[in-house]
């Protein structure tokens, strides 16, 4: 799963991390509601929302440097 990311373009990351975070906020209220079986998944969402924020700023950084050289 950690290099899967890695492996997608600029759009689909996008989508990806909207995705997640979509995940992440119904997990949440199912933890205030009390139905979740893996209390783990609440960590591995927020690791996988970071690498795909990591992976879109340095996309955005290289397209800058790019226009500028």
């Amino acid at each position: 799963m950690k290099n899967s990311f890695k492996e997608l373009k600029f759009e689909e990351l996008l989508v990806k991390r909207e995705d997640l975070r979509k995940k992440y906020f119904d997990l949440r209220f199912q933890m205030v509601v009390g139905h979740v079986e893996n209390l783990l998944e609440r960590r591995t969402l927020r690791r996988q929302i970071a690498r795909a924020e990591t992976l879109i700023n340095q996309a955005k950084r290289t397209s800058a440097a790019g226009e500028k050289a």
